[in-house]
This record gives structure tokens, sequence and C-alpha cells, in this order.
């Protein structure tokens, strides 16, 4: 069934239910952005596979919200459909909102158990009428993938630091403070890391299905039928924690939540259907796992830094191989992807690559999320740019890496952006800033290389990544917009600016950094270990301190990955990692 069979199909069922405008987010039931195949409603609508956006199907138009990482993927997937690609942020494109106003008071539909209770709120003030109890897309797709569970496993105490019982006391602590006698958690990565447990239900991200309902005297776990092996389930009892079926939330909700109680809840979070129905007050406002989460323990730390010696060797033996095969058979960005896996899996303790690599050869590097697909996988030649974000999961870490390699020889061009891209990312890494600073301050620094020479990306700078978790995490990012949560120490962000010319290349060069105390003020710790790409520099662009830090993180680099390394390997490495400064 194409797109357009797809959609038709969709307002008949409209038609039937009295429905002039139906909303189709991304998410699932847990306002994941990485999503399960079942829930992946709107990729299934409009074609789009990107990890954001929105659709809108009216009775007669169709359209897709989506921000500037997808723009031109959008673009080519959404050709043909009839669905109209609204970019967001862009000048003279509305926002969803705005563009409902415009049909005044209509009847507008979404399945409410995907749509948060925040933005719900906000459409029941634009709408004359809501339709939320109906999945009109669920009706219509007739292959859509069984939601079946993973089987969840314990995460070492090695890894993760602190115990469910020092956790669970700390969020205890936190409710008595605010005043909430209930605690409801709906973000798959908060109660993965409340419980030390880990799973399999989400490609890429080892969480499960699931909620958590927090009293001063009760525990509650509600996952999907047979997600809990037996044994761990007596050993959950033991330590208080009540396992129930996924289905059974809203009626315990509903029996907990009476008039007088107050339920902690994240409404930006937390589904629209889940929160309706409860009596309760709810106190809105992230929860005490979210901060708790982000700010990572020394444990979690070192057992970062530890994946991270673990990927930049695999990633600097994949960039070893690749500038000595490139010209010697036929290779593709499908073929590097495989490799790179290869190499990342030989690795102890990676079980998983943490999203599907992004490789972009020459015009497909200035596609910001491009993922090669049979039909688009372009042949890597000997000459340009090879852009490659990537990263794994390992059960000592999240790793997060992009590294744009010479795959032979490059343009003036393409070694000016490269080094105007290198100068913001160094700039960032070599950041020493005030406490009280958000992401929005570290954004504009960063940006300025670029800014200077009329370029600039159309993307944050940078995002918070999980532990064993989600590669995209929450509070803390580095964005033209900031976010509410100050970058503090323990929180681990992305360094990744870029610039991507259509129809020519894409330059990204992205690094981990840990936010560390420094004196009286903050600094960053870069822990990302692989070698930058020295053939696309022009060090006369650098100044002193950008070349002395440079060689710094090199001769770092070589130190910590030659005894990781084959001899040939390791002989290579220093060459590429040798001092700048003295040529």
């Amino acid at each position: 069934m194409d797109i357009r069979n797809r959609i038709e199909k969709l307002r008949a069922l409209m038609a039937q239910n009295g429905i002039d405008a139906y909303l189709v987010p991304s998410d699932d039931d847990h306002a994941s952005e990485y999503v399960n195949g079942h829930f992946k409603a709107r990729e299934w609508i409009t074609g789009f596979t990107g990890s954001a956006g929105t659709a809108l199907i009216t009775r007669d138009e169709a359209f897709l919200w989506t921000d500037g990482r997808y723009f031109l993927q959008a673009a080519m997937q959404l050709e043909g459909t009839g669905v109209k690609l609204m970019k967001m942020g862009e000048p003279g494109v509305p926002e969803i909102t705005e563009k409902l106003k415009e049909y005044g008071g209509i009847t507008l539909g979404f399945d409410g158990m995907t749509m948060t209770a925040k933005e719900g709120a906000e459409l029941e003030k634009i709408c004359g009428n809501i339709v939320s109890d109906k999945d009109l897309v669920g009706a219509v797709w007739e292959d859509r993938p069984e939601l079946r569970p993973s089987e969840i496993w314990e995460f070492p105490l090695s890894s993760c630091g602190k115990t469910y019982d020092e956790k669970i006391s700390f969020v205890r602590a936190e409710m008595k403070k605010a005043g909430a006698g209930i605690l409801l958690l709906s973000d798959l990565m908060e109660t993965a890391w409340l419980f030390n447990l880990r799973g399999g239900d989400i490609q890429n991200t080892p969480v499960f299905y699931s909620y958590a309902v927090i009293t001063e005297d009760r525990c509650l776990l509600f996952t999907l039928p047979g997600a809990v092996p037996d044994e761990l389930k007596e050993k959950l009892s033991e330590e208080g924690v009540e396992c129930m079926d996924y289905s059974e939330t809203v009626g315990v909700l509903k029996e907990l939540c009476t008039e007088g109680k107050t339920l902690w809840a994240d409404r930006g979070k937390t589904s629209y259907s889940l929160l309706r129905p409860l009596s309760a007050e709810i106190a809105d406002k992230p929860t005490p796992v979210e901060m708790a989460k982000a700010v990572k323990n020394s444990t979690e730390i070192e057992a970062t830094v530890n994946a991270h010696l673990k990927d930049g060797a695999a990633v600097t033996k994949f960039i070893y191989w690749l500038k000595n095969t490139v010209d010697k058979e036929k290779l593709t960005e499908i073929s590097c992807c495989d490799r790179l896996e290869e190499f990342r899996r030989a690795q102890e303790g990676c079980f998983d690559l943490s999203f599907p690599t992004i490789a972009g050869y020459m015009e497909n590097g200035a596609i910001i999320h491009y993922e090669p697909e049979p039909e688009t996988d372009a042949e890597v030649k000997p000459y340009g740019l090879l852009l490659v974000d990537s990263g794994g999961q390992y059960t000592d870490g999240t790793t997060d890496i992009t590294r744009t390699i010479a795959v032979g020889e490059l343009t003036e061009k393409m070694k000016e952006y490269y080094t105007l891209v290198l100068k913001g990312h160094i700039d960032l890494a070599m950041a020493v800033f005030h406490e009280g600073t958000n992401g929005k301050e570290l954004d504009e620094m960063t940006r300025k290389p670029l800014n200077g020479r009329g370029l600039d990306y159309n993307h944050g700078t940078g995002h918070g990544v999980g532990h064993v978790l989600s590669v995209h995490e929450g509070p803390n990012y580095i964005s033209r917009r900031g976010s509410g949560a100050l970058i503090v120490p323990g929180m681990i962000t992305s360094d990744e600016p870029g610039v991507y010319i259509e129809n020519e290349f894409g330059i990204r060069i992205e690094s981990e950094i840990l936010c560390v105390r420094d004196g009286e003020s903050l600094a960053f710790r870069v822990l990302t270990q692989a070698p930058l790409e020295r053939e696309a520099i022009k060090a006369e662009m650098l100044d002193k301190k950008e070349l002395a830090w440079l060689d710094s993180y090199h001769a770092g680099v070589y130190e910590n990955l030659k005894d990781r390394l084959t001899p040939e390997e390791a002989s290579w490495l220093r060459k590429v990692t040798a001092p700048l400064s003295d040529h």
C-alpha cells in the first residue's frame, strides 16, 4: 500500500468518526525519542523515517513537521506522497498549533497515549473538540509489528555505582520535600536507571516498556507480560518491588490517585490519556530521577572512560582500515558501516550499537542524519570526505562519536571548512565557565568560527548522553534554545559542530565531554579517544591555544590507544597524532 492509499484509508476512518484533522506524533506511550517498531505510526503514514517529526492529516491536506537535521532527508522521502514538508523554525512556516488555529473550531483526533499531557492540554485550548481515544493509524495498519517484550536483565553495580535501595531512598526523600505522596515514572530511561535494570524493547536503546509508581511504602513496577524472569522477579520482590502487568497501570493509578492526593508526574513525558482520568492534584515538574540520572556518579564516570577507550580503539582501527583499503577495493557507505560495527563488537562488553551508523560520502554527508539504505548506498571513492557518526552500547558506557575522514585528495574549501568546524569543537572543549551557565551560552561560543565566515549548522551543538541508556539524554543540551537545566559537574554532553554544503559534502566533529570543576569555575574533560583528520587541518587557521589543545589531545589519544592496536595501526596512529605545532 503506497503512502497516498494509506492516507486515504485514514481519511475514511476520520470521516466515520467525525474527525476533521488527525495528528500523528513520533512518540510511543512514554514520549521516547527512539521507539519500538510497533509505535512507528508517523513513519508508516508518511514514509519519512527520521526519528523526529509530527504528521497532520486533514480531510484534503497532509503535512509533516520536522527539524533542520532532517530537511533534506524528508524532502526526498516525501516526494510523490502528497505530504507537504513543514520546515520547523524556518521563516514563514507556521508551527503545528498555529496551523490548527487557521482551521478554527475543528474536531481534532489523536491517540492520547502517544501524546504527552502537556501537548494535549495545549491542543484542548486550540481545537473545538478533541477525540483522543482512537488510534486510527493502528486501525488501518494491517501489518503493524507486534509489541513483544524482551527479557529484562540486571545492570551490574560495577557500572552503575549505586544500589536500588540507595536510589529509592533518595527518591522518597525528594518526594517528601516536594509534598508528593505518589510519584509516576513514565520515561523508560528513568525506570531502567532507578531499578538498575536494562532490556531490549527498543533498537539500540537498552530499555523495556514499563511504568513505575512509588509511594511512601510501596514501589510498583509495571512491565509487559513475560518480561521479568522468575528469578529476577523473586529478587525484586525481596527488595520490596511489586511486579505488575503493564496493562494494570491505569487502574492502579486511579485507585491510588484519589482526591486530596498529590501525584508527582512530568506532563512533558507522560501520556495525555494516562493522566486525564486521575482525580489527584498533579505536581508537574521533572522527576527527581531526571537530574540524578544526568549527573553521573564516580563509578559511572570511571566505567564510561573505560568504554571510550575500547570505542576509540574500534574507531581508530576503522579509520586505519578505511584509509588503507579505499583505493584497493570497492567500498560503499553500507560496507563501511558493517566494517565499523565488526571492529566495535570485537571490543569486550559491546553488546549493541547506540544508534544506526550514519556514514555519508560527499553529498550524502550534507544530509545531517543520513542513514545509508540500499537504494542510496554510495560508493566511497579515494577522494573527498566520508562523514561517520556512530556509537556503541557497552556494559560500562554509551558512546557517540563523529569523525569526518579524508579518503583521498581534498579541496582547499574542504580543508578550510573542516578547520572552521574544528575550531568550534576545540573552543567548546576548552571552555572555562561559571556555575549557572546554560547550553545557550556555550552554543553561541561554539558557532563563532563558522558564523564569522557566514556559515552555520541547523542542529544543536550538544546533547546529554545516558549511561548504558539512550544516546540522547536530557535535561542537558547545548543549543540555540538552551534548556532549563544548567551544565553541572558530572554531566556528559556531546560537542558536535558541523557544516553541510548541499550537493557537495558535510563535515561534523563530535566527541563526548564531561563537565568537571576547575578551581572556582567549570570546564570540560574530553572522554572520546580517536584521532582528528590531520589531512584536513589548515594549521595556520588555529591560534596558539587551539593548536596546543589539539597537540595535547592527540598525544593523549596515542598514549591511551597504542597498546590496544596492532603494531601497524599504532605506528600509523603515532604519525597522525604527531604535534602539528612542529610544522
